[in-house]
């Protein structure tokens, strides 16, 4: 098995399982409840949140613990419009957004009201913080970009969006649940004001995520109850899951300089091998600022979706974007959002690679995929005459075989 799917979610880490484990049957007290018990569980928490507030360069009452990255999304976005409507209705996006992102402005634009810009990106993914700096309104509130992207790899210049976030007076909300294990995570380096982080990205449990909330943003809950976490996040507190997220994130942070080193070598050696030796594809994405595990390669004149199946049968897992979009028959958005039409899109596939993946998994996909690709290319009605023209040909950082 080549499990090249990471950026989807990643396996739990045992240093994580075994942290979590007394939290299930042995001190499972409520946290709200004033015996023994409910203290235990309370204490494990609170050292949860300041241990993810000294990583983060945060107060531990910054940090509000949730039920995933897509909640954190709802809570940062639908928070800050519905606390701020006398301030203004104008949030700033961008076209290649998680789903989470761009749905919950889209539920706002259509039932309360907000007004949602959504800036183009260039033809790598990047984000131009003058045009940033260009769509801010007097009636803007919140700047909401991703960190590093999920489907491409491609990290923003997130710092200087945030220093012209802060200077124009509005909050800055970043997405980073696929920086977690490979990128700093200062949140005053990074200017931002609210950041989005979960545990199935950085080797933690399943159904955890966090949300940053600097000290002084207005925000309003979307889920109400007991009061829990600060009055912002009811619901009583998943304790062996909060205690697995912030170890996970810790040990990540700690391997991040090494791991990422070692990933950016074993990333380069996929991404040249499939462009040199297999005609007609295309790396999507920043050549040089991407995530040191993300290689997302457009297969011309194929579907991913057959790839898939293919590599499957040979024990190699990857996915053509987002697992929370795999469903969907429709071309992924971020594709998309680069210039490339819809047949070019459809062969997209996205390898993302993990701690577990070593140079002999490389070689192997490497050995496998030239021979797929011939034998799908042999079935498919779609034939490109030459690659799909997208930006500058001459520019270093476009790389098409």
């Amino acid at each position: 098995m080549v499990y090249l799917d990471n950026s989807a979610t990643t396996y739990v880490d045992p240093e994580v399982k075994r942290a979590m484990e007394p939290y299930f049957s042995e001190y499972y007290g409520n946290p709200s409840s004033l015996h023994k018990m409910g203290l235990k569980s309370r204490n494990a928490i609170e050292h949860a949140r300041e241990t993810v507030a000294k990583i983060i360069n945060s107060r531990p009452n910054e940090i509000i613990f949730t039920g995933s990255g897509t909640e954190s999304i709802n809570l940062a976005i639908k928070g800050v419009f519905r606390a701020n409507r006398g301030r203004g209705k104008h949030i700033i996006t961008t076209k290649i957004e998680h789903h989470a992102v761009l749905e919950s402005c889209e539920y706002l634009e259509k039932n309360e009201g907000a007004d949602v810009t959504y800036l183009d990106v260039d033809d790598h993914g990047l984000v131009d913080p003058k045009q940033v700096e260009r769509a801010i309104r007097k009636d803007t509130i919140l700047i909401t970009i991703i960190y590093a992207n999920n489907e491409i790899g491609t990290i923003e210049p997130i710092a200087e969006i945030g220093r012209i976030a802060k200077r124009r007076g509005v909050y800055f909300h970043t997405d980073a649940c696929q920086a977690g294990c490979y990128l700093p995570l200062d949140t005053k380096k990074l200017n931002a004001d609210l950041m989005t982080l979960n545990g199935s990205k950085i080797y933690g449990p399943k159904g955890t995520g966090m949300l940053f909330v600097r000290s002084g943003v207005k925000l309003h809950p979307i889920i109400h109850g007991g009061g829990q976490e600060f009055g912002l996040r009811s619901g009583t507190e998943n304790v062996p899951g909060i205690v697995g997220f912030a170890k996970a994130l810790d040990i990540s942070q700690k391997k991040r300089i090494v791991e990422s080193k070692r990933l950016t070598t074993l990333r380069d050696k996929l991404i040249k091998g499939i462009l040199k030796n297999i005609p007609k594809t295309m790396l999507n994405g920043h050549a040089t600022k991407r995530l040191p595990n993300n290689v997302n390669i457009t297969f011309l004149d194929l579907e991913g979706e057959s790839l898939l199946l293919y590599m499957n049968q040979k024990g190699i897992y990857a996915s053509t974007g987002s697992a929370c979009s795999s469903e969907s028959l429709d071309p992924s958005h971020v594709i998309m959002a680069l210039g490339l039409p819809h047949e070019a899109a459809h062969g997209s596939i996205r390898f993302s690679l993990g701690r577990q993946n070593t140079q002999k998994d490389v070689d192997y996909v490497l050995k496998q995929l030239p021979d797929m690709v011939k034998r799908l290319r042999s079935l498919s009605p779609v034939k490109f005459s030459d690659k799909p023209k997208r930006g500058i040909e001459d520019d270093e950082s476009s790389v098409c075989a």
